[in-house]
């Protein structure tokens, strides 16, 4: 295995890519090498902060460049797939931000072009690498909330509207990733809902994802909100995890509380509340980029697929697709391919 820093490129220093440099230049397995963004500003700020670290304009330049192993790209959707593709012929391993592509043609081509390369690629789904969503998983996997009903979350802040993507790209796409990792069985239809008040974009939407167990999920996101949200509530038939991402130390609260109902003839039923404890687990503090860009690395150095890998990518946008399809219908369910 080579033990030699990986070197690490990254496309964009607006709002994402000072994390992922931040990040990269930390780990003892990494080392950022090269720098790109189109504005001036953007790398005179990337120069002042890494002065080390030579900071071009192109980034297809840097996708290419014999100075890096692998590319990190936080620049919009619109860019994903000609930087990854770039990137990828050169045998550069790739992670994006999150969406993947703007479609599933260019995801299944990306795919396909990461395999006959040899590379990782893997797309930046955040908070499945969060300390609290993983306690999560591992609470669904060990049986602990039982079977499961439905997920409900609300994902709202004021700002950043967009022009390349809608809120349900920029926000519901976290959800679908969260979803992706934590349910087993693949959803079988989306609806969409939205407004559009401001911009050019939808600032408010509501998700339903149905799956053919019963289980239902429903997201409801906004960029036009006076708070800042993120509260997930995931219930089962045993016990109820509420996850407050905003909540600076108890972020994960499982509850066991809930009801079933006790038949007194063949034709009632009576229901039976649950109250019982709350239970605070421990959570993995580390910061989830941090866990990301670790979980990137050793993917690399071990040739694994990524947690969050093009086939992952692929399901969210996918889904993210169904529910275009669903606000340009007034809001039908649009079946998924199995």
């Amino acid at each position: 295995m080579n033990t030699s820093k990986l070197r690490v490129g990254v496309i964009g220093f607006g709002y994402w890519g000072p994390n992922l440099v931040r990040n990269f230049a930390a780990l003892e397995d990494s080392e950022v090498t090269l720098i790109a963004d189109f504005s001036e500003e953007r790398r005179h700020l990337a120069a002042r902060a890494y002065p080390t670290v030579p900071v071009i304009a192109s980034g297809h330049e840097l996708a290419t460049s014999d100075r890096v192993d692998a590319v990190a790209i936080a620049t919009p959707a619109a860019s994903h797939f000609e930087l990854a593709s770039a990137a990828i012929e050169r045998g550069k391993h790739v992670l994006i931000s999150k969406p993947l592509a703007r479609n599933h043609n260019e995801v299944d081509r990306l795919i396909a072009l990461a395999e006959r390369h040899s590379v990782v690629l893997m797309v930046d789904h955040t908070f499945v690498y969060t300390g609290a969503v993983r306690k999560m998983r591992e609470l669904v996997a060990a049986g602990e909330l039982g079977d499961l009903y439905y997920y409900f979350s609300t994902r709202v802040n004021l700002g950043l509207l967009q022009d390349d993507v809608n809120v349900l790209w920029d926000l519901a796409v976290h959800d679908l990733a969260i979803l992706d990792y934590l349910i087993e069985e693949e959803p079988r239809a989306v609806q969409a809902v939205s407004s559009c008040s401001v911009g050019r974009q939808e600032e408010v939407a509501t998700l339903c994802v149905k799956y053919s167990s019963g289980f239902t999920a429903h997201v409801h996101v906004s960029w036009l909100s006076p708070v800042k949200m993120r509260l997930t509530t995931l219930t089962g038939s045993a016990k109820m995890i509420v996850y407050d991402d905003v909540e600076p130390s108890e972020k994960v609260k499982v509850y066991d509380k809930g009801v079933d109902l006790a038949p007194e003839d063949v034709t009632t039923a009576k229901p039976i509340y649950r109250a019982g404890d709350v239970f605070i687990p421990a959570l993995d503090r580390t910061e989830a980029l941090e866990t990301e860009a670790r979980h990137f690395i050793d993917c690399i150095r071990r040739d694994r697929r990524p947690q969050t890998g093009g086939r992952s990518g692929l399901r969210v946008v996918r889904m993210l697709e169904a529910a275009g399809e669903s606000l340009d219908a007034g809001g039908n369910f649009v079946p998924l391919e199995v």
